[in-house]
């Protein structure tokens, strides 16, 4: 088959249009093995629950990763820098929520780069 494998949707179809005689074939390999007696009398749980990775996506970091993030933190910064440029040039009680909202997203992204600073000094 040259490594041809079905996807999950013609795996989902196939179950749809044959749900009568997969439920025959399950029914008669469970009587099959209660005839070898391969079932016990033993208890079976499952647990659903659900983690989230520890190596997630914001702790697991590369140099690549770092310096691409860097970039596009610095990029980040050049635009909120000229668009601060843009709205001095602007009346000031329109141009001061703007600076200040700006100035903020300046901020945060300085404390990003900190943040991505020290992984790189572990690295």
């Amino acid at each position: 088959m040259r490594r041809l494998m079905p996807d999950h949707k013609t795996i989902a179809e196939f179950r749809k249009n044959n749900d009568k005689a997969l439920r025959g074939v399950c029914r008669d390999f469970v009587v099959l093995c209660r005839g070898l007696n391969l079932f016990t009398e033993s208890l079976v749980a499952i647990d659903g629950s659900k983690f989230k990775a520890v190596n997630n996506r914001d702790k697991n970091f590369t140099r690549a990763k770092m310096k691409r993030r860097m970039e596009q933190v610095d990029q980040s910064i050049e635009r909120y820098l000229g668009q601060l440029d843009s709205a001095d040039r602007e009346e000031p009680e329109i141009a001061e929520p703007k600076t200040t909202r700006l100035k903020d997203k300046i901020e945060t992204l300085k404390q990003e780069m900190q943040r991505l600073k020290a992984p790189d000094q572990q690295l």
